[in-house]
């Protein structure tokens, strides 16, 4: 009997699709370079599942149906491009290779179109959920060859998270490779929402709120507004002790990893001009961490004393729970505001509430107040920015007050807030009619003539002033 699909790569993720997969009734054959991760991989095949070991790619193509379904669940980058290579002479025009690791989409596009013109099918796929989403249900974000999309939905619809509702959180995205941007974008999310949750922690702990009252306070939270995956995880990570009765967090060095496509989101965001200051804050806020050693000796050298609050804590902390909520909403905004901005660059035709479901579960950063999201699509399928959603405009206006006394609270205790921080201030700078930058138009054109535009005049005129001579303002033509 032929199997459905072959799983290439079998690592945590891989391993564990493959075995999703099996549990939805497929034939699933299995490969990896290493015959170990094999053998590791089968022996967790329970009765009823089908799945079948081969050592040899030619052997794998030879045992799937037609038209063959091969799902790479590779470490992102060359390892994709060598395997497709390999796959290449032993495939037929309409077999599909679908790449489910964390590539970066502009090698999705490349593989897409290079592929596209030799009648192969591709696909990425962006697969989000960790090792349990894997095994249990995943987001998934399917983009590539759109004739690909109904050979695989069924079988990619099963494995996938379902939310509370019973919505299936895999939908098609967009040709090319928006579902890897979206997954990148996903990701990039991700890093802005640990990083808010951290900022929070750290403040709680400049408040002298003892560590039951903190996971206490997290796992309050998780009951309202802010019920969330990272919120609940961060309760539950917050009661976890040594054998010394000390928090296992507290031993844990505070130099936080990162594998790159929040560094992706944020270099992205640049290369499109779009204002993403949250997560890219969150993505330098990793690197800083990472540069231990010289911060105590800064530290040291600085020699400040923590300052003891004396403020009303129950206050500072409802406070917080709206900064938190507040700028959640921005990481949010931006990285929507980024996918549209995409979508005009690269083409492609985004259904921003849809995807904003695809992320209701299964996913790391599954959340309560995505079904807005969903909500502000459907009352305005083109709005250019969530912020100008009533109902997200109006809970900002409400969190306000919480989340500017939250990051003074910060800049006073000296908790490094950058994320926070940088939040109010796009929420500052996107809700102010007139910015600071004619100033430095005006910089610009003293030292560089690069000339400006006038408020008072139509926006086709160009003008440059003579600064070094009398100030003379003259019209320039293009």
């Amino acid at each position: 009997m032929a199997s459905d699909i072959a799983v290439i790569g079998l690592g945590v993720m891989g391993r564990n699709i493959a075995l999703n997969l099996a549990d939805h009734g497929y034939q699933v054959t299995v490969y990896n370079r290493s015959p170990q991760k094999t053998q590791d991989t089968m022996q967790l095949v329970s009765a009823g599942q089908q799945v079948v070991a081969v050592e040899t790619l030619s052997r794998l193509c030879e045992s799937l149906n037609s038209p063959r379904i091969i799902f790479l669940m590779l470490t992102a980058g060359p390892a994709v491009d060598a395997v497709i290579e390999e796959l290449l002479p032993l495939l037929d025009k309409g077999d599909v290779i679908i790449d489910g690791g964390n590539s970066n989409f502009h090698d999705s596009q490349r593989r897409w179109e290079r592929l596209s013109q030799i009648g192969i099918l591709f696909l990425g796929v962006g697969v989000s959920g960790g090792e349990e989403g894997a095994r249990y249900g995943p987001s998934i974000m399917p983009g590539g060859d759109s004739a690909a999309w109904p050979l695989v939905k069924p079988m990619l619809q099963a494995i996938a998270a379902r939310s509370e509702d019973g919505e299936i959180c895999c939908q098609w995205v967009g040709e090319g490779g928006a579902g890897h941007y979206v997954k990148m974008i996903h990701n990039g999310i991700e890093y802005g929402d640990m990083q808010l949750i951290a900022e929070s922690w750290q403040l709680m702990q400049s408040l002298g709120l003892a560590d039951p009252h903190i996971a206490q306070t997290f796992g309050n939270w998780n009951k309202g507004v802010l019920e969330s995956y990272l919120i609940e995880i961060t309760a539950a990570i917050l009661q976890v002790k040594d054998a010394d009765g000390r928090l296992r967090v507290h031993s844990i060095l505070d130099s936080a990893g990162q594998k790159g496509t929040g560094r992706w989101t944020a270099i992205d965001s640049l290369q499109l001009g779009a204002p993403l200051t949250l997560i890219s804050e969150a993505v330098y806020a990793r690197m800083l961490s990472a540069i231990k050693s010289q911060r105590v000796r800064a530290a040291a050298q600085r020699g400040r004393q923590p300052v003891a609050f004396e403020g009303d804590q129950a206050a500072a902390i409802n406070d917080l729970e709206q900064a938190l909520y507040a700028a959640k909403i921005i990481s949010y905004a931006q990285g929507f505001m980024q996918m549209r901005m995409a979508a005009e660059e690269y083409g492609w035709k985004l259904e921003y509430g849809n995807i904003s479901m695809l992320w209701r579960a299964g996913c790391i950063i599954r959340s309560r107040f995505l079904k807005h999201i969903k909500q502000a699509f459907d009352r305005q399928p083109d709005l250019e920015n969530l912020l100008l959603d009533d109902f997200f405009a109006e809970t900002l206006r409400e969190a306000e007050a919480g989340w500017r006394n939250s990051c003074i609270l910060g800049i006073q205790q000296a908790a490094s807030m950058p994320a926070m921080t940088s939040a109010l201030s796009f929420y500052d700078g996107y809700h102010s009619a007139t910015l600071s930058a004619n100033l430095i138009q005006a910089q610009r054109d003293y030292f560089g003539a690069h000339t400006y535009h006038r408020v008072d005049q139509p926006e086709k005129m160009v003008f440059h002033t003579r600064w070094l001579q009398n100030a003379e303002e003259e019209q320039i033509h293009d």
